[in-house]
């Protein structure tokens, strides 16, 4: 792939079109529309437009446009709305009635002044031979600039861009400052817990305009993780979270939840569903069908503390004992009972169609990953004293000599819902997912299996989009990184390749025959310039039911 720059000509671009729609979101002067545009949510029928307006009014009168082309010589919907100070004066429109399958271009107005355009597209319904997407995760201002968002905003292939979560991050400016890899501050600047903190939050986010040119340019698919809320959340409560002085893990919860809903293009829930319960099954046509998980706020048990535990280990028995009866406990749950039965049902009428792909949007990584010992390898924290870095939730050295699951938040420290999971996918008739997963700051090609050996598809995890992986954190040197790297690899069947030493996305092109993964990175995120590569690829292909890397 030949690189790209923010800063070169837009004639680079493919699709004179979409390059408008880039080029429009770039605000000029104190506009109304200081937030640009957002789509997202699709189904066949209809799309969530999305804008922000800028106003000490207490309502604002908007006009909304829907049109089958960017010069809205043909506008097929429009009217009129209110951007109310109690929704933080943010809109949201979704226009009914739309034709599967196809691109639209919208815009809002307000009084004289006219949004940045934006493009969207629903759902096919029937005869879709490709679908390209570009998986995301991890956006942090105060770590970089976006430029990942920019790249995907000037790729006219990709068609939906799906965010598994960390959109925004919860720390302040005194957290990050600890940092040498901090960037851009954050505004606020103390850590969000009320609603006007999330808030301010989201609108800092989409003041960038990577970010504006991508929401402009491609529909959104979104799920949730932790730091939308707080670091490592989970049904009652999260690491990052003090009610001494922080108040009720309740209030901050809900008050994130109402933010992200305000801001986000997603729809509202229907029926007697919660604000919570925000998941999501997407048909691509007779393609594809995604399902997205909800995995913090429904069902999640509470993370296994190590520490709590590590004067218990002293031999492989008790090592044993522990994954079984502690972190393999029934009962820790991830998914809801509501969230299973949609998956069951969504992931066997996507069998039952004959359907080629099932995806998965998942938050946490699905692998099994266990720390390789580092002792056995020669790696002493004596002569690697950036590792002390991992000593904020306990001995990393410790927890490799056990080969214990890298991290208890994600699907590892909970082997027994992990199991269920597939399971159900299993009772579905769906041995063959592709997982989507984000959350690590990591690129992953996993091969996935259950307790029993036995295939269940592949696992595609995206590095950060500016948020840096514990080892850049670290400051760990280049080559001991990349030695970590290949020995979680050696130390774990499912683990195919990993690396810790970029940030960017992954593109997942799907056709009927095959997909192919392309793990694209941007060489910097302390500039605005930048050039981005691939640094790898995979091909994807069915091997009697399930699926394999080639």
């Amino acid at each position: 792939m030949s690189d790209l720059t923010r800063r070169h000509s837009m004639a680079l671009i493919a699709a004179a079109t979409l390059a408008g729609c880039a080029t429009d979101t770039q605000p000029a002067g104190p506009s109304v529309f200081q937030h640009g545009v957002a789509s997202g949510d699709p189904t066949s029928r209809s799309v969530v437009l999305w804008t922000r307006v800028t106003t000490p009014e207490d309502a604002r009168p908007v006009t909304w446009q829907l049109a089958e082309d960017r010069a809205f010589r043909s506008v097929i919907a429009s009217g009129r709305a209110v951007a109310q100070k109690s929704a933080d004066h943010t809109v949201k429109i979704v226009p009914q009635g739309l034709e599967p399958g196809r691109t639209y271009y919208y815009r809002f107005l307000a009084g004289p002044e006219t949004s940045p355009i934006g493009r969207t597209r629903t759902l096919a319904v029937e005869n879709l031979d490709r679908l390209v997407l570009a998986l995301v995760s991890c956006s942090n201002y105060g770590f970089g600039y976006f430029n990942v968002y920019d790249a995907i905003a000037r790729d006219p292939a990709i068609d939906f861009v799906l965010h598994t979560g960390d959109y925004i991050y919860e720390y302040g400016n005194p957290e990050l400052e600890r940092s040498p890899l901090r960037v851009r501050a954050m505004e606020p600047a103390h850590e969000t817990v009320s609603l006007e903190d999330f808030r301010l939050r989201h609108a800092q986010s989409k003041t960038d305009s990577s970010s504006q040119a991508m929401h402009a340019a491609h529909t959104l698919l979104a799920c949730w993780d932790d730091h939308e809320v707080a670091n490592d959340s989970w049904l009652g409560g999260a690491q990052n979270h003090q009610p001494e002085s922080e108040g009720r893990w309740a209030d901050r919860r809900d008050a994130a939840v109402q933010a992200y809903y305000e801001w986000m293009p997603v729809r509202e829930p229907a029926g007697d569903l919660s604000r919570a319960q925000f998941w999501r099954t997407y048909r691509f046509g007779n393609l594809a069908t995604m399902v997205t998980l909800e995995t913090r706020h429904t069902a999640k048990a509470h993370q296994v503390d190590y520490a709590a535990y590590k004067d218990m280990l002293v031999g492989p028995e008790d090592r044993d004992t522990f994954l079984r009866d502690v972190l393999g406990a029934p009962g820790r749950e991830m998914i809801s009972e509501e969230m299973k039965a949609d998956l069951r049902d969504s992931l066997a009428s996507s069998v039952a169609r004959g359907e080629p792909w099932r995806l998965i949007g998942n938050p946490g990584l699905l692998v099994r990953e266990n720390l390789p010992d580092l002792e056995h390898a020669g790696i002493r924290v004596e002569d690697h004293p950036e590792l002390t870095i991992f000593d904020t939730y306990t001995d990393i050295v410790w927890k490799s000599r056990w080969g214990l699951p890298a991290s208890t938040d994600a699907w590892g420290g909970y082997p027994a819902a992990r199991q269920e999971f597939y399971e159900i996918c299993q009772s579905a008739g769906a041995r063959d997912l592709v997982v989507l997963t984000g959350d690590s700051h990591a690129f992953w090609a996993n091969q996935l299996a259950d307790d029993k050996g036995i295939a269940m598809g592949v696992e595609l995890g995206t590095a950060g989009i500016t948020s840096p992986s514990d080892y850049m954190l670290g400051s760990l040197p280049v080559d001991l990184a990349r030695k970590l790297d290949a020995l979680t690899t050696d130390a774990n069947p499912e683990v195919r390749w990993t690396d810790s030493l970029h940030r960017g996305y992954v593109k997942v092109d799907v056709t009927a025959a095959a997909a192919r993964a392309d793990f694209i990175i941007v060489d910097t995120v302390t500039s605005e310039s930048y050039k981005t590569s691939v640094l790898r690829r995979e091909q994807l292909v069915r091997t009697g039911d399930t699926i394999g890397f080639a």
